[in-house]
């Protein structure tokens, strides 16, 4: 039987080419819809999809305290089809018990990942507690031995802003992710319970992004690493431009940068549009910015502090989160951040937070650190009076205030380089009747703004020891003329 060709006339070959196109079709939009979410929770969570490789098996460690410990390395996932992703993974538990809960970081280097891990001091209190260490790596690519792989992603990421694609978005939150899901599995030495992160930079960032996806985490500790969701951040192209305007074009690689590195000119460069850029960060940020993420963090019951630094090219927007989410915790050390190697003369030098926020998430009967209070403040011709405000009863006990006239804007090179002078800090006094802390900063002539905050101290006691803790209030711009 010879066979017969198709009729092509117009109507019936529509209907053709939609039959056959139909299940790519489908397929398609429901790719679409699943990339609104950048984290398969089910995967996320599946113990058989681990391939734990493991380097290291169950043993005794000794030492002040003694431990258990286990060394291996998992799957994290596909980066893209057939690109996986393995970190190693060291867990840590008490010798004689199971651990509840952890202390999950991802700031390890693999090298010493490989040797058996010695408690730090603070290590030491959580493991006398009960907590386990569960120790994975978010690092550079590059500093893994995965140069070529960083190179890769890089450039997908520029030509598709794909946040799968990027090591930041997708491959460092999914790390700490799967290893919550691979000491769950490790049942006989760990009781599922809280688990608490903390970290710097990257792994300052990359805590604040999982937890928001994960409800295994509960805690979250980040310093000089975004919080809030600013206009620059979002590529907002208006914001953009004032900037530039103040201070010309800069090449600063984080200053500006939505969750890290700053990319808008190199993917400008690879032919996307600002259009791009701003409707990228929009679909993002949602799953990226604890601002964004409030209200649902406090209904889990989420512990948050941060500790952005003062002067910080990551967290370039002090001023702007000062005013729209003042509610969320921040520690200020003055004339801090990355690269800062001589913090302002007053700066506290006795400050405990990490400790004691682990110890109160943890551990039942720690007293907590402060919560943020609200500031006011008065202006005459030739001075500002500050008026910061505890709950009664708050337990603070100390005030101290730092200020500076006319610092650069949020996200310029003046923001790092302006630092707050040596003498513009003073004591605040405590003003019994009005119930709040009370100082009174003299004006400069010609100045145009001036910005400020201040430093409260609460002490804890634990194991015997006294533990100071510090809070600032929120960082606050004030427009002179």
């Amino acid at each position: 039987m010879r066979f017969k060709m198709p009729d092509f006339s117009n109507q019936n070959f529509l209907w053709l080419l939609l039959y056959c196109c139909l299940p790519s079709l489908v397929a398609s939009a429901q790719q679409s819809d699943q990339r609104g979410e950048l984290f398969d929770m089910a995967a996320i969570k599946d113990p058989s999809t681990l391939e734990v490789d493991v380097q290291q098996p169950w043993h005794v460690v000794p030492g002040k305290v003694p431990t258990r410990q286990k060394l291996v390395t998992i799957n994290v996932g596909e980066f893209w089809p057939g690109q996986n992703y393995r970190v190693p993974v060291r867990l840590v538990v008490p010798a004689t018990e199971k651990a509840v809960g952890f202390h999950l970081t991802g700031g390890n280097q693999v090298s010493r990942l490989k040797r058996d891990r010695r408690p730090s001091e603070m290590e030491q209190r959580l493991l006398e507690n009960g907590i386990g260490l569960v120790c994975t790596v978010v690092q550079e690519l590059s500093q893994m031995g995965q140069a070529k792989l960083a190179q890769q992603s890089e450039a997908r990421f520029l030509k598709s802003l794909d946040p799968h694609d990027k090591v930041q978005y997708w491959a460092w939150p999914a790390s700490l992710m799967r290893a919550i899901t691979l000491a769950h599995s490790e049942s006989d030495y760990f009781e599922v319970g809280k688990v608490a992160m903390s970290g710097g930079s990257k792994n300052g960032a990359t805590p604040s992004m999982a937890i928001i996806s994960d409800d295994r985490m509960t805690a979250v500790m980040g310093s000089v690493s975004p919080i809030w969701d600013s206009p620059l951040r979002l590529c907002d192209s208006l914001a953009w431009k004032s900037l530039e305007q103040e201070c010309g074009k800069f090449s600063h690689p984080f200053l500006g940068g939505h969750f890290g590195p700053n990319f808008n000119r190199r993917a400008l460069a690879n032919g996307r549009s600002w259009d791009d850029l701003e409707s990228f960060a929009e679909a993002i940020s949602d799953q990226v910015f604890i601002s964004r993420n409030w209200s649902s963090l406090q209904k889990r019951g989420v512990d948050l502090l941060f500790h952005p630094g003062t002067h910080d090219f990551v967290a370039f927007d002090l001023a702007w989160g000062g005013k729209h989410h003042s509610q969320i915790p921040v520690y200020l050390k003055a004339n801090t951040g990355h690269g800062k190697k001589r913090p302002h003369p007053t700066a506290e030098r006795d400050e405990n937070n990490k400790l004691v926020f682990l110890l109160n998430h943890f551990v039942e009967g720690v007293e907590p650190l402060l919560e943020p209070p609200s500031v006011e403040y008065q202006r005459d011709k030739e001075s500002l009076k500050v008026s910061v405000r505890f709950p009664r009863g708050a337990g603070e006990e100390t005030g101290r205030i730092w200020w500076i006239f006319d610092r650069g804007s949020d996200g310029s090179p003046r923001y790092l380089s302006d630092l707050i002078p040596d003498q513009q800090s003073i004591e605040m006094d405590f003003d019994q009747a009005e119930g709040c802390w009370t100082t009174v900063i003299p004006l400069q002539p010609n100045a145009t703004r001036v910005d400020f905050f201040s430093n409260h101290r609460k002490t804890i006691k634990f194991g015997g020891k006294a533990w100071p803790t510090y809070l600032s209030s929120p960082y606050t711009r004030v427009q002179l003329n």
